[in-house]
């Protein structure tokens, strides 16, 4: 239970130090937003449950191919917000062209041999 505890806590921990860390500089905020941490952590977390390089190795690759469809949100979601939507609305139709985008994405991979 204590190690279920530790990955909760280190986890959540640094999703609520990103979200301190940008509210004073937005630019740092990003950067460490922007680093790979929840995914080192997750195969840190696998591979210490399976020790199987194997499934390290299909989350890696996987999540590179699944990181390309989520970038348009970074590009919609400022834009709507330049233009005036209100914040919700713009990260809802922001997430809404992310969806498309994996709607996309994963059949057009399938179609070039590449399986999620």
């Amino acid at each position: 239970m204590s190690y279920y505890l530790v990955k909760l806590f280190l986890s959540a921990g640094i999703i609520v130090a990103v979200s301190e860390i940008a509210k004073h500089s937005a630019g740092l905020g990003a950067l460490i937003k922007s680093l790979p941490l929840i995914s080192i952590l997750a195969m840190i977390w696998l591979y210490v449950d399976t020790h199987d390089a194997g499934k390290i190795s299909e989350l890696s690759t996987a999540t590179f191919w699944l990181v390309l469809p989520t970038l348009p949100m970074f590009l919609v979601l400022p834009a709507l917000l330049r233009y005036g939507f209100g914040f919700y609305a713009s990260l809802g139709l922001s997430i809404a062209v992310m969806a498309v985008c994996y709607l996309i994405a994963v059949p057009l991979l399938a179609r070039i041999g590449i399986t999620i």
